[in-house]
């Protein structure tokens, strides 16, 4: 028998999935901590992590899920084949000669850098970050450098290299040190048009071109488990490390979303639209990224197209624990909102009441209640007019992709968080006009089947997907068009 593991390094947590290869099933998979991983906010808007936890989250998921396999499947370390890796995104790793950390990471989630990106977009100029970024240098892993540089010289004059937190997983993993084109872009680092290292952002912040660590390519061999990693890990020596990418571009590939014209989307805490392009594209307003996904290559070009909304499920959690009877589950919240008819009786919600949206020129403009009547609405339109908005903020954005000539008549999910409510789903699905295939995967078995690719044990990704099942496939309702779109007509108004 031969498995593959996968692991997805995110900010709450770290998952290990090992999913068997012939079948493609996931036949064991644990994650810690159970509770999630604290993040340290020293000043308002920081957020750092300790890599060290990081590689102590994932030894601990690792020895766990091969604990089960053993008992469930007769499982031997020697049949990992390979090994893939998902991570969270747009983070700073700074190590010296030695490759050890010199400072907690700075995190996805940190905004201190954003004055930092706005002097190079001022500085390059707009033409140069648009052309050659296809982004704004924003508050990504770059701006974050050049914090450093300013605020710890002490801290910035030791930095041998820098990583992402995938990239200091691989290094934990085999003793190595490397990155990849994906990676560099979500830090900003890689130049479209020249197809090379970022060189000139490098040099407008002052950075040695020598704190890039060696490229290795997305699929394929990047490096092996180390005699060290292997022992702690309850691995082979030699195992070898096939696939990397970041959390948002590896949830596409989970989900087969790899051509252009396909989506992705999530609907957790935060919303995600993600969309694959085959044209260099950008969005002169700013308001979505684009980055190299997880199957771009300089002779390739396939772009992820990615537009955070950032109040999406933390709203319906909101509800849940301010407003609805405290016994109430989410399902019954499904069920008393399906209660109330299409539109709310003129009821609508703008979702936006966690901080700051790209999509909407960076305007933190908050959750708002509009047309609230007191005799005519209750806790079921409450609970529908808040599903609602979060579709219509979804189909906003999807409509900024389309006019970036992104054709969306699919998005594919998985079966989690909001798509589990039948009302968003069929919702977004109407509005958006647009099929929804729910689907049964996760980021870790996802980066397993990546690692199956780079080691050429699937031919193709149809061959690795194969075994990925529809779980339920949402049409747009045509009898409710004229609903919805009268509803999200007065949604934008509020908009406005």
């Amino acid at each position: 028998m031969r498995y593959l593991l996968g692991y997805d390094v995110g900010s709450s947590s770290v998952k290990a999935s090992l999913v068997e290869a012939e079948s493609g099933q996931c036949v064991a998979s644990d994650f810690y901590p159970k509770q999630e991983a604290p993040i340290k906010a020293l000043r308002a808007g920081w957020a750092e992590q300790n890599p060290e936890n990081w590689w102590k989250y994932l030894v601990q998921a690792t020895r766990s899920a091969l604990s089960m396999a053993k008992k469930q499947e007769g499982f031997s370390p020697e049949e990992v084949a390979a090994i893939g890796l998902s991570w969270q995104m747009h983070g700073l790793v700074c190590l010296d000669k030695g490759l050890r950390p010199l400072r907690d990471a700075i995190i996805w989630c940190d905004s201190r850098a954003v004055p930092f990106g706005q002097k190079a977009f001022d500085g390059l100029g707009k033409d140069y970050c648009m052309g050659h970024l296809l982004n704004s240098p924003g508050n990504f892993t770059a701006a974050k450098l050049a914090w450093v540089q300013e605020n710890e010289p002490e801290i910035f004059e030791k930095i041998d290299k820098i990583m992402l937190p995938g990239d200091y997983i691989a290094l934990k993993l085999s003793g190595e040190c490397s990155t990849t084109i994906e990676g560099l872009s979500e830090g900003m680092l890689w130049d479209f048009a020249e197809k090379r290292v970022a060189t000139e952002l490098l040099d407008f912040y002052g950075f040695g071109h020598s704190l890039i660590p060696p490229i290795v390519p997305n699929f394929g061999l990047q490096q092996r488990v180390s005699k060290a990693a292997a022992e702690e890990l309850g691995l082979s020596k030699g195992t070898p490390i096939t696939y990397r990418a970041g959390d948002q571009p590896n949830n596409a590939l989970s989900l087969n979303v790899l051509q252009p014209g396909e989506i992705a989307a999530t609907a957790g805490t935060s919303g995600v639209v993600y969309g694959v392009s085959g044209e260099v594209c950008y969005d002169p307003l700013g308001r979505v990224n684009t980055f190299a996904h997880v199957n771009y290559t300089p002779a390739l070009t396939r772009l992820g197209v990615l537009l955070c909304i950032n109040g999406t499920g933390i709203l319906n959690s909101w509800l849940r624990h301010n407003v609805v009877p405290k016994e109430m589950t989410y399902d019954e919240m499904n069920r008393v909102a399906s209660q109330a008819p299409i539109g709310c009786d003129g009821l609508s919600i703008l979702p936006f009441g966690n901080g700051s949206e790209r999509m909407l020129g960076s305007n933190d403009i908050g959750c708002s209640i509009h047309g609230l009547a007191f005799n005519r609405h209750g806790l079921p339109h409450l609970l529908r007019a808040a599903q609602e908005g979060i579709a219509f903020s979804f189909r906003y954005g999807v409509d900024i992709m389309r006019n970036l000539g992104i054709d969306v008549t699919t998005i594919r999910a998985g079966k989690s968080n909001m798509f589990l409510s039948s009302l968003f789903a069929e919702t977004l699905s109407t509005v958006c006009h647009a099929d929804i295939e729910l689907m049964n995967t996760d980021g870790a078995a996802g980066a397993a089947r990546g690692a199956g690719l780079g080691a050429n044990i699937y031919s193709c990704a149809p061959e690795a997907f194969r075994p990925l099942k529809i779980l339920t496939v949402v049409h747009p309702e045509p009898k409710h068009q004229t609903e919805l779109m009268d509803a999200y007509g007065k949604w934008l108004e509020h908009l406005k």
